[in-house]
């Protein structure tokens, strides 16, 4: 669960990877443009900068079959695992573009969300509070506090504005597998949990529904809110630190 320097450094260059790439697409993602063709667009990047998509091949917990594609486009009330296809984006749709990058045989996991073109005044608020959620869960990712406090952050942040952290989904720790122990909730109990360490790397990821906490699974294994309700989902890689958390995803 610790990692040395020397392993946090690739971690490093896998996360400066992922959003260098992550700054391309989401510009890139607007009206008429296919979720397929962001994620081609996406891998000839990953590549181009030497390294791997960290999605493709993927088959997680639960899944029913292996990861086809290199990142996840999820819209509207897809919050997860959404499939990137012919779906053209248009004008109030809400994005969640979410992939991991390898470098070296190491792993960095991130995810924003974006309004295109005109969304509504609530669609807004929810990718603002679910934003602040992330942050606020990784101020509190520091030495001597505890994983619950992480949890306990992001969902205060989240219910003190009306919306609710989705059920059954967590970050998780990251390093030579995508997802590693321990699983980070968004929502938990201050100083409950582990201890957090110098050394320990987390994808911290709050997935925030405007309606239902609930989410059921679609064929194609994404996840969707069970109302049908707007979701968000942002995300970063951390290493914690002395000092903090040092974010590695940042764009």
């Amino acid at each position: 669960m610790i990692k040395t320097p020397e392993e946090i450094t690739k971690i490093r260059k896998a996360g400066k990877i992922l959003a260098t790439v992550a700054k391309v697409v989401l510009a890139r993602a607007e009206q008429g443009k296919t979720l397929r063709s962001l994620d081609k667009l996406a891998e000839e990047l990953i590549n181009n900068a030497g390294g791997e998509p960290a999605f493709l091949g993927y088959q997680p917990h639960g899944a029913r079959r292996p990861y086809p594609n290199s990142i996840c486009t999820s819209v509207n009330d897809v919050v997860v695992h959404g499939t990137p296809d012919n779906y053209r984006l248009k004008s109030g749709d809400v994005l969640k573009l979410d992939f991991g990058v390898i470098y070296d045989g190491w792993y960095a996991d991130a995810a924003w969300t974006a309004g295109i073109g005109g969304i509504t005044a609530r669609a807004q608020k929810l990718i603002k509070v679910t934003e602040k959620a992330l942050f606020a869960g990784i101020k509190q990712a520091k030495p001597g506090n505890h994983l619950g406090d992480i949890g306990w952050a992001i969902n205060s942040e989240v219910s003190g504005h009306g919306f609710k952290v989705v059920d059954g989904l967590t970050g998780h720790g990251v390093g030579r597998q995508l997802h590693e122990e321990p699983s980070v909730f968004n929502e938990g109990e201050r100083g409950r949990g582990i201890l957090l360490k110098p050394g320990m790397v987390l994808a911290i990821e709050p997935m925030v529904s405007a309606g239902t906490a609930k989410i059921v699974q679609n064929r194609d294994d994404s996840f969707a809110i069970a109302d049908g309700s707007l979701s968000a989902h942002f995300e970063h890689t951390i290493a914690i630190k002395d000092g903090g958390a040092e974010i590695l995803t940042i764009i």
